[in-house]
């Protein structure tokens, strides 16, 4: 496939349709289930720490990385993930601990029959959790530098290599430590076939989102890239990116000097079988391959490129609400750890409404731009996608469609359509009662020939990403109220589209979240 339509060429054929799900023989195959883990045969380990003390800021503050009063978008030299304007803290094996564990750990267990069932941190397409995290890392207080893999099981990191490979890690490489995200084709494309590949960002998205939040929440600089080399980044961690890819890199701490990185020599370390087969979909190999940074130079090359300006639909001069949040003062302040503790998928909504205040804060925190390698400083909050919301009952907001306009003041939402659509709702996510019993709906939707003709294939990962991180962060800003769930669920694509148009004609759906109150 071509530079520039691959991107475009999965997304159209991993499309939903209501007669392709109508049609659809499918079924699972639980016998060859894949084991949710990657376990690691005969390889040492290190400990993580058992006792630490989490950071007690709010999570409503941990997501945005800075004060609601010191609003960065009123500030175009304000970088709230710069090092320089971030107080330093020591990186060791406690602060470790909590990042991979708020990120990816196990944080409940739920009693099904006979059987105990562990929930991972960060939501996960299928509860299938296709998304390993891997350290590399410099010399670290009680941890010798090297490069790790985290296992969630036993909370401990398996020793894949001894020594600084920072060095291969590209714009990373200054990082104290570098937390690689990965996704493991197979796990997800049990249940969800070539879509898995999509799942690949959606779910790495609500990871790392849960990673940057415990990294500003512990005052920590942190920063995602997917500007690098894949083949090299797979050959130091010792994966085949046939069977898992490297997704995106999160360096945390302050840039200090690196070493030259040592020959990095071929490691194939024994792992579990996942289950007792392994069904390949050629499809996510294909666009994977197809948006690959191949060198330095291709790596470098897509650093120097901004989004441009006009990426995103046009501002319309429909009917406008402004949005009423709150500042940290009055919002809610249940700390990041117990809101990452408490989080989960919600399965069923009252219909009851939901506060505007509450809606408000919670799109104002989370919306404010992901920190990302080629994202422009300057620019607005999403930079790949749009924000569109269906709301169906927030108090005093007519119910309707709506486009999220998170630069204007403190937030707008302009009136697309007036009207009651819960039955269209419903139908759009994929026919499922979730999303027609939420309080609200927000899709993101990215005009894909335009990121890709910028950015090329690599540009679809880009607006996937953003769409999923901000996501993740409306999952942590939804559940730091104690009277809100949250969920996201997937749809018909073209059907997204259209209720949506002629204001998204141009686009096509990556995200859908909806917000509402538990049952």
């Amino acid at each position: 496939m071509s530079r520039g339509t691959s991107a475009l060429s999965y997304h159209e054929r991993t499309s939903h349709t209501p007669e392709a799900i109508r049609n659809n023989s499918f079924s699972l195959d639980f016998e060859n289930k894949p084991i949710p883990y990657k376990i690691y045969e005969n390889l040492p380990s290190v400990e993580l720490s058992s006792n630490i003390r989490p950071s007690q800021l709010p999570t409503l503050r941990a997501i945005t990385g800075y004060d609601a009063d010191t609003d960065s978008r009123s500030d175009p030299e304000f970088d709230q993930h710069s090092p320089s304007k971030t107080r330093a803290h020591p990186l060791d094996r406690a602060v470790l601990t909590q990042l991979c564990y708020l990120s990816s750990g196990i944080t409940k267990t739920i009693q099904r029959g006979k059987r105990e069932i562990p929930f991972r941190a960060a939501a996960c397409t299928g509860a299938l959790y296709h998304i390993n995290l891997y350290v590399i890392c410099g010399s670290l207080p009680t941890l010798a530098s090297g490069v790790y893999h985290f296992d969630p099981r036993t909370l401990s990191l398996d020793v894949l290599r001894r020594g600084d490979f920072r060095g291969a890690l590209s714009e990373a490489r200054s990082a104290p430590l570098t937390i690689v995200a990965t996704s493991t084709w197979w796990r997800n494309a049990w249940k969800y076939r070539a879509r898995a590949y999509r799942h690949a960002f959606w779910d790495s998205g609500t990871v790392l989102a849960n990673l940057l939040a415990t990294a500003h929440a512990l005052d920590i600089p942190a920063r995602a890239a997917l500007g690098f080399d894949d083949d090299r980044v797979a050959d130091v961690l010792g994966i085949d990116p046939a069977h898992e890819g490297p997704i995106a890199l999160v360096s945390v701490g302050m840039d200090e000097q690196v070493p030259d990185t040592p020959a990095i020599e071929p490691i194939d370390p024994d792992t579990r079988p996942l289950s007792e087969k392994r069904v390949e979909y050629e499809l996510i190999q294909e666009a994977f391959s197809a948006s690959t940074l191949k060198d330095e130079n291709a790596v470098r090359d897509w650093q120097r490129t901004r989004p441009d300006s006009n990426s995103g639909t046009a501002r319309g001069d429909g009917w406008r609400i402004d949005l009423e949040p709150v500042d940290d003062e009055r919002a809610a302040k249940t700390p990041l750890h117990w809101t990452i503790r408490r989080r989960g998928s919600c399965r069923k909504y009252t219909r009851d409404p939901l506060s505007f205040r509450k809606v408000s804060t919670i799109l104002d925190r989370a919306v404010r731009g992901v920190p990302l390698d080629v994202r422009d400083p300057s620019g607005p909050s999403l930079q790949f996608t749009d924000c569109y919301l269906l709301i169906n009952d927030v108090q005093n907001v007519p119910s309707g469609a709506y486009h999220y306009h998170p630069d204007e003041g403190d937030g707008t939402i302009e009136l697309l359509r007036e009207g009651s659509f819960r039955r269209e709702a419903g139908h759009l996510a994929l026919d499922q009662g979730l999303a027609a019993d939420a309080g609200l709906c927000a899709f993101f939707l990215s005009d894909i020939d335009a990121v890709t003709d910028q950015f090329g294939d690599r540009g679809y990962r880009l607006a996937q990403f953003e769409a999923a991180l901000t996501a993740g962060r409306l999952y942590l800003a939804a559940y730091a109220h104690r009277d809100l769930g949250a969920t996201g669920l997937t749809f018909y694509d073209e059907e997204v589209t259209e209720f949506f148009s002629p204001r998204a004609a141009s686009q096509t759906p990556m995200f859908l979240w909806t917000l509402g109150r538990p049952a």
